[in-house]
């Protein structure tokens, strides 16, 4: 099946092939045919399938499709489309889709719009008029309040990783907003995962939705290659570092649960001479961007990453993952591992467990249905003695700060905020404050996330669209 089947109209086709598109993605081949004709969705879909081309090209299409008359293109009309994220890196990276695809229609408008940054200049925006908004709940809910944004128009919402804005605490949010949202209007939900949560909001949210369903739900992708090491938790960075030289690998994206844990690894694997950053909620929005810029480009070998501060990270061929820790929910680890194998791809996700985290593990098993292999490195087994050289590197670390427990609410304040590059980081100048551990169940703060990352990986002309 090529993308000229589904019904799409000459200018998508023609940006698609712009960007070497020829044939969708099963996602994209199921999704695409429902959206055109006007139904509510359902859509179950791993990251890295294809799956925000999979609404952004259906949207296209229909705003390209409606009249647009002199008199409403000199006022400012009310947007026509919603697009909820949880954070602000997918909303820049749904954002970039919407503007590569629709680059060849005419006066599509689009607005992205979350907290960490300015308000005025989204009001500003706002108000000359735009077509589609691509919004985190919290910054969109703050424009409701100062009525700053007129949702009266909105003829398609969609909620994109609707299982992750759960998570983080959205809910009521979400809800708020869709209370100002004309009744008559079509729906498209989209989730990696699925719990009775997320069940219960589609219930609600969907009428006569149509499902589907590319792959079984809460699983990973066949691309990914899992793999389970053991070792105790003091030689954790260790085993990072050794992996990383023997293996020449040129480009990981490793997991820790909290935020100060991220900067802590990043500044020792510094000192171990890999070339390391950290991005989290913490940051400043120019240490992320700069920081996931670097990384794309290849000036970086290591992006450390939070699992929230990970959404929207969407990089070709990235070809390992790591878990510094075992997320405590089973379905992080989906999420996790599927920053890489996207596509049809090949990836490989590494794990490293110590002993206190084997209840995590089989809980992961459990969602996955199946065992992840687990394989000793030599050297690294639970129980042996570190080198010399660990035991120099450990020597000349300074004590670590204390973390925040999982569980724990953040303090109050403004997200994002400005700090300090930990000692020895690759830039000693630039902005990475060492924040406090936010947990995965904690409300977060109503930006939901960070700014728009710098740049577009260059993906190869045989690569499926996002």
């Amino acid at each position: 099946m090529s993308f000229a089947e589904l019904g799409l109209c000459p200018e998508l086709l023609r940006a698609l092939a712009d960007e070497g598109y020829e044939k969708p993605t099963p996602i994209q081949a199921q999704a695409i045919p429902v959206v055109v004709s006007g139904r509510d969705l359902l859509g179950a879909a791993q990251t890295g399938t294809g799956k925000t081309a999979a609404f952004t090209l259906p949207i296209l299409n229909r705003l390209a499709s409606q009249p647009r008359d002199a008199a409403t293109t000199a006022r400012a009309a009310p947007p026509k489309v919603l697009v909820l994220v949880p954070t602000r890196e997918l909303a820049a990276q749904v954002g970039d889709s919407v503007r590569t695809y629709g680059r060849h229609l005419p006066a599509i408008k689009t607005a992205i719009i979350f907290g960490g940054v300015g308000i005025n200049p989204q009001i500003d925006q706002l108000r000359r008029g735009v077509d589609v908004i691509v919004a985190t709940p919290g910054r969109l809910l703050d424009h409701l309040q100062q009525r700053t944004v007129n949702l009266s128009g909105i003829q398609m919402l969609v909620l994109d990783e609707a299982d992750r804005m759960l998570d983080m605490g959205f809910i009521r949010d979400i809800r708020r907003v869709i209370q100002a949202l004309p009744a008559k209007r079509q729906n498209l939900l989209f989730s990696a995962t699925f719990n009775p949560e997320i069940r219960g909001l589609a219930e609600g949210l969907l009428h006569d939705p149509a499902s589907v369903d590319v792959a079984p739900r809460n699983t990973a992708a066949e691309t990914v290659a899992q793999r389970v090491h053991p070792v105790d938790k003091g030689r954790k960075t260790a085993l990072i570092a050794h992996l990383v030289k023997q293996g020449d690998w040129k480009q990981v994206l490793i997991f820790t649960r909290t935020k100060h844990g991220a900067n802590r690894l990043a500044e020792q694997l510094v000192r171990e001479g890999i070339l390391s950053d950290a991005i989290h909620g913490n940051k400043s929005q120019n240490a992320r961007t700069r920081a996931l810029a670097d990384f794309k480009a290849g000036k970086i070998r290591v992006l450390v990453a939070t699992d929230i501060a990970a959404r929207g990270i969407d990089i070709d061929q990235l070809p390992h993952v790591i878990n510094h820790e075992l997320p405590n929910v089973p379905e992080d680890y989906v999420h996790r591992i599927g920053r890489t194998g996207r596509a049809g791809a090949e990836g490989e996700a590494i794990s490293l467990v110590s002993g206190d985290e084997k209840a995590f593990l089989k809980d992961i098993e459990r969602l996955l249905r199946r065992s992840i292999p687990a394989s000793p490195v030599p050297g690294y087994e639970p129980g042996s003695q570190p080198t010399a050289e660990e035991r120099a590197a450990a020597a000349s670390r300074p004590p670590a700060p204390p973390e925040r427990e999982r569980g724990e609410r953040p303090r109050g304040g403004a997200p994002g905020g400005r700090g300090h590059s930990p000692a020895g980081a690759r830039r000693p100048a630039a902005a990475a404050p060492g924040g406090n551990g936010a947990a995965r169940h904690a409300r977060p703060s109503r930006d939901g996330g960070n700014a728009r990352p710098a740049g577009r990986s260059n993906g190869s002309q045989n690569q499926r669209p996002r």
